[in-house]
């Protein structure tokens, strides 16, 4: 049975973002560089400080990378709200559809993930007592994220394959976004900015689960952007405009307020209409290259932990120092190697594990509901 028709209005005239894939690419990258200085923390049970201009490679050269690549986690759910929007507003079938398609996409690589890195964090603690970055190695928190809901404020800390920590606060604003699509569907904006609004106000007061509030509010912002570009159809000069203001908002709130997460907030959306001012300037899809590119990004994000483990493992079994890591060369091969590890995940893992499940669910269901 076919798909009705697209809702009229809720869906914007561009079929292909693909700056925004390549930004996914690249800010899955940027996540690399802030967590490569796992590789000097020691087998200790506390909390390690690295100083990080002191045993990087390449620091002068990327110390923006290194210092805050873990920004781009914000980037990431504001992009996420932005696709959701685009994708599931217009399609009158979507709440049916949508957790069924959020499993399949998400959890086959989540769980692999997740068992091997408590196989590898076994091995770890055989052999320094200790754990690596991540001490919370309990059945508690095994099965917490093996419903990944690993960060909803029951956790002691991050745990096991710990960056999937950002895809549990994550499953949370789908949630919201399911209970909220047939009202988006209203009133896109009104809505959506008002979710982001309540979710990061909440956030900025100091409540608990701050990192849930922070996703929440990111992600409605994202859909808020998808609105606002739905009811304005602005042009790639204004989008470009907006976009630069942010950024020079972003950088007065961080340099003289030293307002850390209001500055991380204009520069992700800064970035975000960025791209799109880029997406609507490009009219004959010349960037269309870049349209798979992002497809990776989810797969260097969940598999970079466990290489580097894996990496650690190996080089304290073999070479018994670490100084390695502080190679140039050595920078590049881990980024590399995560990067063709997300690349060949999406391809032989991910896809087929998708159709997988999307198969099995729909075995046992009648034609109409799995239709739906």
């Amino acid at each position: 049975m076919s798909r009705p028709a697209p809702l009229p209005g809720l869906r914007l005239d561009k079929q292909h973002f693909n700056a925004l894939d390549l930004s996914r690419l690249l800010a899955a990258c940027a996540v690399l560089f802030w967590h490569y200085q796992h590789f000097f923390v020691p087998p200790v049970d506390y909390a390690f400080h690295v100083r990080r201009p002191a045993v990087t490679p390449l620091y002068r050269e990327l110390w923006w990378l290194f210092d805050y690549g873990h920004v781009a986690v914000q980037y990431f759910w504001a992009v996420s709200g932005f696709v959701f929007a685009h994708v599931y507003l217009a399609d009158a079938g979507a709440r049916g559809r949508f957790w069924l398609a959020r499993v399949a996409r998400l959890w086959p690589l989540h769980l692999l993930t997740l068992v091997l890195v408590a196989v590898l964090q076994a091995a770890y603690g055989g052999i320094h007592g200790t754990d690596f970055i991540y001490h919370q190695q309990t059945l508690k928190h095994f099965l917490l994220s093996l419903a990944l809901a690993h960060y909803w404020g029951w956790q002691t800390d991050q745990s096991f394959n710990g960056p999937s920590w950002s895809l549990s606060t994550e499953i949370l604003a789908y949630a919201a976004f399911w209970l909220l699509l047939p009202g988006l569907r209203r009133a896109p904006l009104a809505l959506a900015l008002l979710a982001a609004m309540l979710a990061l106000g909440l956030f900025f007061k100091g409540f608990a689960d701050g990192p849930v509030f922070t996703c929440i509010g990111y992600f409605f912002g994202g859909a808020a952007v998808y609105g606002a570009a739905l009811r304005a159809r602005p042009g790639a000069v204004v989008l470009a405009t907006l976009s630069a203001a942010l950024a020079f908002a972003a950088v007065w709130l961080g340099w003289v307020w030293h307002a850390g997460d209001a500055a991380t907030l204009a520069g992700t959306f800064a970035a975000l209409i960025a791209m799109l001012a880029i997406d609507t300037a490009d009219r004959t899809d010349r960037l269309g290259a870049a349209r798979h590119l992002g497809d990776a990004s989810y797969g260097i994000y969940l598999w970079h932990f466990p290489l580097q483990l894996a990496l650690v493992l190996l080089i304290d079994t073999t070479l018994g120092s670490r100084a390695i890591a502080r190679q140039p060369a050595f920078l590049v091969f881990f980024v590399g190697l995560s990067i063709l590890a997300g690349f060949a995940s999406h391809r032989w893992f991910e896809r087929p594990a998708q159709r997988l499940v999307l198969k099995l669910a729909g075995r046992g269901r009648t034609p109409s509901a799995a239709a739906a």
